[in-house]
């Protein structure tokens, strides 16, 4: 495992860690913002926004590309610029600690916690906000992953039901954005998964869910990126329930996972953890048709630890 400062994105400062199966790259001149995830010798899943780098100090929030954290719900709070340095403290083994004070007027500290595994490309993600203000707030935490270009998002949906079977009340949570055209053929809606691919020039399409499985994929060239996170049934989540979240415009993708909504006393802590898995140099899915899909994840799948 190692660590140690360099210059990266345009950025002097910046941190690296290594285990010899995967590398991260964080910048700490703003942030917190993971700006590369590559498996060693493989090329880097995260993309970047080149006439927005190497730059700090803008007055308002820029999207830059990487991965971020964000608060939940959306509103002016949620895009309070990061644009200043991180406090940062690396911490054995491959821990590396990310800190930005809380702001006025939000007063709301952000953190995130990086672990990267010993023997494999796993890394865990904690994202944290604190309320440093003087009266109690509500909010969750969100972690916003901007991948490369060119790929197909894959999103389970737990296995159907049959009708008078298990109860009778609805088991799963889809939440469209008011922009959101279900006709749009950049989505495919299946039994076993939805998948979304990202197409130039078109409009912005936005969806969440509540997803017990608890990950997603996204497929690309000869990458899989695989994005782990939480759900707690008896939480309440942003956004009508969304414990995930995928938007897309143009090229453009993000994948998004939310922590519970809470209301925090001062001093208080939110929090949620993800891990990602990033398998390179394998080769993409023969079809997208759902039962060969499903046996091409199911290796990778298997080494996430959720199964």
């Amino acid at each position: 495992m190692a660590f140690s400062k360099v210059a990266a994105f345009g950025w002097e400062n910046c941190a690296r860690l290594t285990n010899g199966h995967a590398e991260l790259i964080v910048t700490l001149e703003i942030g917190p913002r993971i700006l590369s995830y590559r498996a060693t010798g493989g090329e880097n899943i995260l993309r970047a926004f080149p006439d927005q780098l190497g730059k700090s100090g803008e007055p308002d929030y820029q999207v830059r590309g990487g991965h971020r954290i964000w608060i939940a719900p959306e509103t002016e709070r949620t895009y309070a610029p990061d644009n200043a340095p991180v406090q940062f403290d690396f911490r054995e083994p491959g821990t590396l600690h990310l800190t930005v004070p809380g702001m006025a007027p939000w007063h709301v500290r952000k953190e995130m916690i990086l672990s990267l595994s010993a023997g494999s490309t796993a890394v865990r993600i904690e994202h944290r906000a604190t309320n440093d203000g003087a009266e109690p707030t509500s909010l969750a935490t969100w972690g916003l992953t901007i991948p490369i270009p060119g790929g197909v998002e894959i999103i389970p949906q737990p296995p159907l039901g049959k009708h008078g079977e298990g109860g009778f009340l609805p088991s799963r949570v889809i939440v469209p954005w008011s922009y959101t055209d279900f006709s749009d053929d950049r989505w495919k809606i299946g039994r076993r998964y939805w998948l979304l691919h990202p197409k130039p020039g078109r409009p912005a399409t936005k969806l969440g869910f509540a997803l017990p499985d608890r990950w997603v994929g996204y497929q690309v060239a000869n990458q899989l990126f695989l994005k782990i996170f939480e759900f707690d049934p008896a939480a309440t989540y942003p956004d009508l329930g969304c414990n995930y979240e995928t938007f897309s415009k143009g090229d453009f993708i993000e994948l998004e996972s939310l922590g519970p909504l809470q209301t925090l006393a001062p001093g208080e802590s939110a929090s949620h953890t993800e891990t990602w898995h990033l398998f390179d140099g394998i080769a993409p899915p023969d079809s997208l048709e759902e039962t060969a899909l499903e046996k091409w994840l199911e290796p990778f799948l298997g080494k996430t630890g959720l199964f």
